[in-house]
C-alpha cells in the first residue's frame, strides 16, 4: 500500500512539475509549482523527515511562492514578452530529455555512495531532528545561512526596483 501511495504522489509531482513548464499563464505555473512542493513534502514525510516536510511547506510553498507571485504581478509580463521567448522551448525540451536520460542511467548503473555522517540514527531518536539541525545550522553552517538570507533580501529589492516605473 505504501508503494502504491509513493507512486501516486510521484506521478502527481511529475505531472505538476510538467505543468509548471507547460502553462502559458505564469500564475497557473506558480500554482503548479506549489503542488509540486506539497508532493515533495509528502515524500519527506514518507522518508520519516517531518521537520524537512514542515520546512518545505512553510518556506517553499509559503514564503518563496508568495515572493514569486508578487514578482510576477509586479513585473506584469504581457503576451508580447511570452511570444519573444517561444523559440527556446524546443531546445530546452531536448536538453531536458538528455539530462533525464543521463539521470536514469546514473541511477540504474550507480551504487550507493556509502558516505556516512557523524549523526547516527540513535542520536536522532534521542535528541531529535530539529535540535540537531539547529545545532548544525547555527554553528557549522552559519555563514551559508546568512548568505542565503542576504541573497533573498537582494532579490526582493531587485524585484521592487524592476517594478518601479520611474527611477
Amino acid at each position: 500500500m505504501e508503494l502504491l501511495f509513493f507512486y501516486l504522489v510521484a506521478l502527481v509531482a511529475i505531472l505538476s512539475a510538467f505543468m509548471v513548464v507547460k502553462c502559458k499563464n505564469p500564475v497557473n505555473s506558480a500554482i503548479s509549482l506549489v503542488m509540486t512542493f506539497f508532493c515533495l513534502a509528502i515524500l519527506y514525510v514518507m522518508l520519516y523527515a517531518p521537520f524537512m516536510a514542515a520546512v518545505q511547506v512553510l518556506v517553499y510553498a509559503g514564503a518563496i511562492m508568495v515572493l514569486i507571485l508578487f514578482v510576477i504581478m509586479l513585473l506584469n509580463l504581457g503576451p508580447e514578452m511570452m511570444e519573444r521567448f517561444q523559440h527556446g522551448v524546443v531546445g530546452g525540451a531536448i536538453v531536458a530529455g538528455i539530462v533525464m536520460i543521463q539521470a536514469v542511467m546514473f541511477v540504474n548503473r550507480g551504487e550507493m555512495a556509502g558516505i556516512s555522517g557523524d549523526v547516527t540514527r540513535d542520536q536522532v531518536l534521542e535528541v531529535g531532528h530539529m535540535e540537531l539541525i539547529g545545532m548544525k545550522l547555527f554553528t557549522e553552517f552559519m555563514l551559508p545561512f546568512q548568505i542565503a538570507g542576504i541573497l533573498l533580501l537582494i532579490a526582493i529589492v531587485g524585484a521592487l526596483v524592476l517594478a518601479k516605473k520611474e527611477v
